[in-house]
């Protein structure tokens, strides 16, 4: 199993009210963060794109983002988590334009990862009036087998569909290195899962919560990639998963650091905004907050394997679990409330006692897929 982060601009109400440069820290301690995982061994870095989702998520300008740290890393593999490709958002010849470039830039360690945005309140910016939001699959559907064909034929023939057109055009520059950036899909749904999987794409699995989740998505997964038919020059076999992580020296030091971090503030927004994902019961509609996280939640919450959460030698364990029900990647998604200084520690303890005794492959998984492409 490989390891990853993931990072999405967040900026609280809270943060902003003792920092007037509170969005700017923010950005740049997210740019720290992956420059220090691939100091530490981390083999991705994912960056979202998200629009107007005031607190959330400001990190609306991945390419730019990734752009930076392209040059700012050496190893680590930067992927978008997402891009998002529907036309009324990005024209995908635009949205092609940018993987490539990026491709070049970070010397062929790109991942380009798609989905269709984060619920109403993003997705009615740009298609108002559609009264069902499964449309945008309709149009991601019609898009997605068309970046291939524009990375890879010299002169793209042109395209006309219910949604996008182009004329034939050469797409340029065309993907560094051998056929094109590993292909993932932000998928939340059993449905959606097969769906990648027939079109030989890897999942971005971000609405896994626990261990126990990874049972169905391993099998709906792995059992129709065995028949995919890619759009792309090669099969991504990928499943990634996230999980917020604190490691520290001792057990108590990092329940003490999650439970001052504002993790329930930040699951509060991420149903205030993703209103299509399933509502748990108990969860309160915004304003209203779920109760802050005691030290006796995060221990409830470690129990339930619903975070990593521990000294090192605990945090290994609990990943072993992630590899052990079938995970090919763990993202962390660090928990943004927790200070700058801690969430380092926890990128270096892991790096240094966790992922040398899980990933012993030198080899990113999705580059010696590329390869074979």
């Amino acid at each position: 199993m490989e390891f990853g982060i993931f990072v999405q601009g967040y900026v609280p109400e809270g943060r902003r009210r003792g920092d007037p440069q509170a969005e700017h820290h923010a950005l740049m301690e997210e740019t720290e963060y992956v420059i220090q995982a691939d100091k530490s061994g981390f083999k991705y870095a994912w960056a979202s794109e998200h629009h107007f989702l005031d607190e959330y998520s400001h990190l609306s300008a991945n390419d730019v983002f990734l752009g930076y740290l392209a040059h700012a890393t050496d190893r680590i593999h930067l992927g978008s988590g997402i891009f998002n490709p529907l036309p009324q958002v990005n024209h995908p010849a635009k949205v092609a334009e940018k993987a490539a470039m990026l491709d070049h830039l970070s010397r062929g360690r790109f991942e380009f990862g798609t989905g269709r945005g984060a619920g109403s309140h993003e997705i009615l910016g740009f298609l108002p009036g559609i009264t069902d939001m499964n449309r945008t699959k309709e149009i991601w559907e019609e898009t997605i087998a068309e970046f291939p064909r524009m990375w890879l034929e010299d002169e793209y023939p042109g395209f006309q569909g219910k949604h996008w057109s182009l004329p034939p055009r050469k797409v340029l520059p065309k993907p560094y290195g051998p056929a094109h950036p590993a292909m993932w899909y932000a998928a939340g749904s059993p449905s959606s899962y097969e769906m990648a999987a027939r079109k030989g794409l890897g999942v971005l699995g971000f609405s896994v919560q626990k261990v126990a989740d990874m049972e169905w998505v391993v099998d709906s997964y792995k059992t129709a990639i065995a028949a995919a038919e890619p759009v792309g020059a090669y099969v991504n076999d990928n499943v990634m998963v996230t999980s917020t992580a604190v490691c520290a020296e001792t057990h108590a030091k990092a329940v003490e650091i999650a439970a001052s971090g504002g993790l329930h503030y930040l699951q509060s927004l991420l149903f205030r905004y993703h209103d299509t994902f399933p509502r748990p019961e108990g969860i309160p509609q915004w304003p209203e907050l779920l109760p802050e996280y005691t030290e006796e939640v995060i221990e409830l919450l470690i129990a339930e394997e619903l975070m990593i959460c521990g000294d090192p030698d605990e945090v290994f364990r609990q990943c072993k679990r992630w590899e052990q029900a079938g995970a090919d990647q763990l993202a962390f998604g660090l928990p943004v409330g927790v200070p700058y200084e801690d969430t380092m520690r926890t990128i270096r303890l892991i790096g240094e006692h966790v992922i040398p005794k899980i990933d012993t492959d030198p080899v990113h998984r999705t580059a010696r897929m590329r390869r074979a492409g």
